[in-house]
């Protein structure tokens, strides 16, 4: 299989398992991936549209949609009086920890035919193409805590 081949079909792979573990949380995967984008601090709206690649009214329905649940919400920058941040609520962040939690526990078994060895070796090479790409903190590491 092919690097290309390998890449697209991982990424399905682990996209399904973050769509199914968010439609048993009750969560949209976009719902999820902003609870997990927002559990170690609040950011702006430029921020988090930058972060998960989402057009302005895009991001803003999102976010509407999920302070009407009650798991974010909008408050003011305090660096910048025009601005606002979304932060997670107290049900938003216990939601995203336990959805994190298991999410975590679903994909950390994907590669489990594999020895420890060949897992760390994954996990570096793919830890490189991330750092070489500047993807943005979307997930935290496993053994990060929120810094809430």
């Amino acid at each position: 299989m092919s690097v290309v081949t390998a890449l697209v079909r991982a990424s399905f792979l682990v996209n399904a398992v973050y769509a199914e573990t968010a439609r048993e949380y009750g969560l949209t995967a976009q719902q999820g991936q902003l609870l997990c984008v927002l559990m170690p601090q609040p950011y702006g709206m430029g921020e988090l549209g930058e972060m998960l690649r989402l057009a302005k009214s895009s991001l803003t329905g999102l976010v509407d949609r999920t302070a009407q649940r009650g798991l974010v919400r909008r408050e003011p920058d305090p660096e910048d009086r025009r601005a606002v941040r979304v932060a997670l609520t107290a049900g938003g962040a216990d939601l995203a920890d336990a959805f994190y939690a298991e999410a975590c526990r679903r994909i950390e078994q994907l590669p489990s035919g594999l020895a420890d060895a060949d897992r760390d070796n994954l996990a570096g090479l793919l830890g490189l193409v991330v750092t070489d790409n500047e993807v943005p903190v979307v997930f935290m590491d496993a053994d990060e805590p929120p810094r809430r």
